[in-house]
């Protein structure tokens, strides 16, 4: 199995703010006072268009969907939460947290890319766990080494362990499951997504450990990154708030690029910068509004497409 793609989907936005259904427990969220509804929609409509431009600018294929007026759903520039796509020709739909999240799940995305060319064999559908109130919100929940077979999950209201085990079943993955904690406003909170603190590229991993509190838990994550003989780039919990920790190796048309934000990038060591280095370009774009309001960076607006092509 391949662990990097060379093609992404993304959701354009068209009413982009702070979402006040996702805000108790996404603690990454911000409020910009002072700025008006439109301003911030069409701040994250330049920030989303000039990271696609780059994107695009090495080589990566985007495939961009326009979000739609006619559903309230101010976090469709974050589609990794909703969606997933595998070699196998499988397409996997999550159950979201936030009700007006789940608007965002549209089938005409998936006519969208089998007229790209790509080929959908299956879709396994996890949403009806919604009416039991239990949550699994994509590869923002699940951090995935697919070369190795294996899933990283951090629990929270948004990562039910069972349903976990049940992807992992079903994607023949071994399951790592953890719980990770961060300080808010002085208390040790759950982190909401696993892909805020850790991310997996093909040779490297990026992870705060300190974030996962229990001991032996930590040391069994660790031991599992080293035992694929994944280079461990150690972040602080003050980088992950900088969204360091949001990052995706993607392929390029010649190369690797570790893919983030401007503001993860400047927040980053200059022995972590190198150690990346070793693996591939860093690209990085400001996301600044779309950090601030979405609570999501770089990695969660990539959704990466790992379909056969027709």
């Amino acid at each position: 199995m391949k662990q990097l793609s060379n093609s992404v989907l993304m959701v354009r936005p068209v009413a982009f703010r702070m979402n006040e259904q996702t805000t108790e427990n996404n603690h990454f969220q911000k409020e910009l006072k002072g700025m008006l509804p439109s301003a911030i929609n069409a701040k994250a409509q330049q920030e989303f268009d000039s990271f696609v431009a780059k994107l695009r600018a090495v080589g990566v294929q985007v495939f961009v969907v326009e979000d739609t007026l006619e559903t309230d759903t101010p976090d469709s520039i974050f589609p990794n939460n909703w969606i997933s796509f595998h070699e196998n020709g499988d397409v996997v739909l999550y159950p979201m947290f936030a009700e007006n999240r789940r608007n965002e799940r549209r089938e005409d995305v998936l006519d969208f890319l089998e007229e790209k060319g790509f080929v959908i064999e299956n879709v396994v559908d996890f949403s009806s766990a919604e009416e039991e109130g239990l949550f699994l919100e994509g590869t923002g929940s699940l951090v995935l080494d697919r070369a190795n077979s294996k899933a990283y999950c951090a629990l929270s209201p948004r990562a039910d362990e069972e349903l976990f085990i049940e992807f992992c079943e079903d994607f023949d993955c071994a399951p790592v499951v953890f719980e990770a904690f961060h300080t808010v406003d002085g208390k040790k909170e759950l982190v909401y997504h696993t892909n805020v603190m850790m991310s997996i590229g093909e040779d490297f991993a990026v992870i705060c450990a300190d974030m996962i509190v229990d001991k032996k838990e930590r040391k069994m994550v660790l031991d599992s990154l080293r035992a694929d003989n994944k280079d461990i780039v150690l972040i602080t919990e003050s980088q992950v708030n900088n969204f360091a920790g949001n990052m995706l190796q993607l392929l390029g048309a010649d190369k690797k690029y570790t893919v983030m934000s401007e503001a993860a990038r400047k927040v980053l060591t200059v022995k972590q910068i190198t150690q990346l280095e070793q693996y591939g370009e860093i690209l990085s774009s400001d996301l600044d509004t779309i950090e601030a309001c979405g609570g999501g960076s770089a990695r969660c607006m990539l959704a990466e497409i790992f379909l056969p092509r027709a």
